[in-house]
């Protein structure tokens, strides 16, 4: 049905936030899956239904840029509905799967199974191919045999295999063939950030230049700002064009170093999970693509080393950490999980605001910001 017969449903809650700012006695009018209207006080318009969320804040729904599982799951495995439900009750309404380095032909497999989830799931917006062009210098938690150079041939095969389907790649732009590649992936639509590198600040400056826009989970897995070598976060920070993702679990990044880039880069840092399957899940064993890893006290590793295997963050406890120990406002807080990621993938005119022609994606939190009912597409998940 269309949207002028959707049923209709008046949101209400103490306070509406989203990147523009707060609303006090807010209300959402939803027809559908779209936001109709939105305004404040008692004169709202009629709606088949109205939910009262007493003095709950309501935000819009979270997206996730970069996450690879949760719930015992990876995005590699033949079915993943508990993660992605997982995250959905902690607030994460739109995703992008992220998929490790493996050989093509298994990326191919991994891709024609995500395609079959978003055949029916809006809520999935498509694949995060975080290797396998990578540096073997700085491949954190990939398996150095799988990762390869961005040959014409390697992008334009995961391209075929990953159409409609591939929304963001990660490359390290020193790898020989990068800065060809950076420009076949953006020409083909995909969002191409720049991480897992041991490259200089020219060699990220001219990544973006060839249009790259994100920077993979800033300060991880790259050089680190030197004041005469500014490197990829220095090159990131400088350009406007760039927004930065960022893992904030206290783990890892410092509190006061997250700070300090969300105000230096404002309304350009995403705030991520990097999520392994041990997210919403027990400490113990996992896999994380062919790699062996041990979850200890909520902290992931490979295996036998002191490399951080990805994280068990979900987005409402980033949010959280952004207020409390990053000291960021509700509000920009709330654009670093919402607004800004939305920008981030081109979407930024229908997802990550509590507007009108905005997709129904909506979060209601407690005062203290803990997730009690999560909407996606105008649908109850939570």
């Amino acid at each position: 049905m269309n949207g002028l017969e959707a049923r209709s449903t008046l949101v209400r809650s103490a306070h509406l936030v989203d990147g523009a700012g707060s609303t006090a006695d807010g209300w959402v009018l939803v027809a559908g899956d779209t936001i109709r209207a939105v305004g404040s006080g008692a004169d709202a318009p009629a709606a088949d239904q109205v939910v009262d969320l007493g003095d709950a804040v309501l935000t819009p729904g979270f997206t996730d840029l970069h996450g690879h599982g949760g719930a015992t799951e990876a995005y590699e495995d033949e079915s993943f509905a508990d993660s992605l439900a997982m995250h959905r009750s902690h607030g994460t309404t739109r995703s992008v799967l992220s998929l490790v380095a493996n050989p093509i032909t298994a990326l191919a497999a991994s891709l024609r199974r995500v395609r079959a989830v978003m055949a029916t799931d809006p809520l999935v917006l498509g694949v995060h191919l975080e290797g396998p062009f990578l540096s073997p210098h700085n491949k954190g938690a990939h398996n150095e045999s799988f990762l390869v150079s961005p040959t014409p041939a390697a992008v334009d095969a995961l391209l075929e295999a990953g159409e409609g389907v591939i929304r963001q790649v990660t490359i390290a732009p020193e790898l020989p063939g990068a800065l060809d590649a950076v420009r076949r992936f953006v020409s083909a639509g995909v969002v191409v950030a720049v991480g897992h590198t041991v490259g200089t600040y020219d060699q990220a400056r001219a990544a973006f230049d060839a249009g790259a826009t994100v920077l993979t989970h800033a300060f991880n897995a790259m050089p680190g700002l030197h004041h005469r070598a500014p490197g990829p976060i220095g090159a990131a920070v400088a350009d406007d064009r760039v927004t930065l993702e960022l893992i904030l679990d206290g783990v890892h990044v410092h509190p006061v170093v997250a700070s300090m880039l969300m105000r230096a880069a404002p309304d350009r840092v995403a705030l991520i999970t990097d999520a392994m399957g041990a997210a919403g899940a027990a400490d113990g064993s996992y896999r994380l693509g062919s790699l062996d890893v041990t979850v200890t006290d909520g902290v992931a590793h490979v295996a036998g080393t002191d490399t951080i295997a990805g994280s068990t963050l979900t987005q409402d406890v980033a949010l959280r950490n952004a207020v409390t120990r990053a000291g960021r406002t509700l509000p920009e807080a709330v654009a670093a999980l919402t607004s800004v990621p939305a920008a981030a993938l081109g979407l930024g005119d229908r997802l990550g605001r509590l507007a009108p022609g905005f997709a129904a994606d909506l979060v209601a939190l407690s005062p203290s910001l803990e997730v009690q009912r999560v909407w996606g597409a105008g649908l109850p998940l939570a």
